[in-house]
């Protein structure tokens, strides 16, 4: 018994130690996360403008978005389509293009700097860009489609094609995932590839059972910042909007998001259009909430899902 102290001692003073190094973390998380969630939590009970002191209101918030704000449901099916369709895309664009340059043997290089330069653009820049070269009158694309005959879609003006005219935007700047997908694919040991054409795999077996089990993290990584990437999309969609829609003026100009009919809303932009434009902080919370919960949700359910990838190959 006479050494039980001195161990509890010891114990403590790790302890103590431990904490001390993690304080900066600590304080950090504290600070720019615990404390903002608690108040956004706070807030959404709460009718609340930024001027007067907030006034607590019950449920009412939560029950006018879910029941009574007929610009919700558009943002949020809107956001889930971005999250299904841009982001599985992106990853295999990303994938496609990484796996293109690793087997080209000349000019490596010179195809890495072109694909990876559309990254670097700034995105109110970049989605000009395809805005004006996406015009269903006088873009070049749509002058080209129509030069041999194909069919000329209104892209941003366009409900229906105003989302594919986004994801076409994200495929543009793939990048960043064309070089992280590039030095996964590199780091794959070549004796498996050797020793799998000596058995006779074909090109899809070996990226079935070889290429995708070694680099399934490095997918799992892509997939889940995109995920929250795009439950963060914001300034794209509504630079697109407003451009198409011909709203050019200044930032005190006001403009509801979402043109053509709504099909470029996303949940950021309520967000902003509720707090920061209509001073209706309380609602504002209640859907940065969902936002923040379809985010924990969404990556959540693919870290669960995360052998599904290495399984396939085996």
């Amino acid at each position: 018994m006479t050494g039980a102290h001195p161990l509890r001692s010891k114990r403590r003073r790790s302890a103590l130690r431990t904490a001390a190094f993690l304080s900066p973390w600590l304080i950090g998380f504290a600070v720019f996360f615990v404390y903002p969630l608690l108040s956004t939590l706070y807030f959404s009970f709460t009718r609340y403008d930024g001027f007067r002191q907030p006034a607590f209101n019950g449920l009412d918030n939560w029950s006018y978005v879910f029941t009574d704000y007929p610009l919700f449901w558009p943002a949020m099916r809107n956001t889930l389509w971005l999250v299904l369709v841009m982001v599985t895309c992106r990853v295999a664009f990303g994938l496609g293009i990484g796996l293109l340059i690793t087997k080209i043997k000349t000019g490596t290089g010179i195809f890495r700097t072109l694909f990876y330069l559309p990254y670097l653009a700034p995105p109110v820049a970049a989605t000009l860009a395809f805005v004006f070269l996406l015009n269903p009158g006088t873009g070049p694309v749509n002058t080209l489609l129509d030069a041999v005959g194909l069919p000329t879609p209104g892209w941003f003006t366009d409900a229906d094609w105003s989302k594919p005219a986004l994801t076409a935007l994200a495929l543009w700047g793939v990048g960043d995932l064309m070089v992280i997908f590039m030095a996964a694919l590199l780091d794959v040991p070549k004796e498996q590839y050797e020793a799998a054409e000596l058995d006779g795999a074909g090109a899809w077996a070996r990226f079935r059972h070889i290429t995708l089990p070694n680099i399934s993290p490095i997918i799992m990584f892509a997939v889940v910042t995109g995920v929250i990437q795009a439950m963060q999309y914001y300034a794209q969609p509504l630079v697109a909007g407003k451009v198409a829609a011909g709203v050019i003026g200044g930032s005190g100009q006001q403009f509801e998001p979402g043109y053509p009919d709504k099909s470029t809303l996303t949940l950021p932009q309520l967000v902003y259009n509720l707090g920061f434009q209509r001073f209706d902080y309380g609602t504002a919370c209640v859907v940065a909430l969902v936002l923040f919960a379809l985010s924990m949700a969404f990556t959540a359910l693919l870290m669960r899902r995360r052998g599904g990838l290495i399984g396939a190959g085996e």
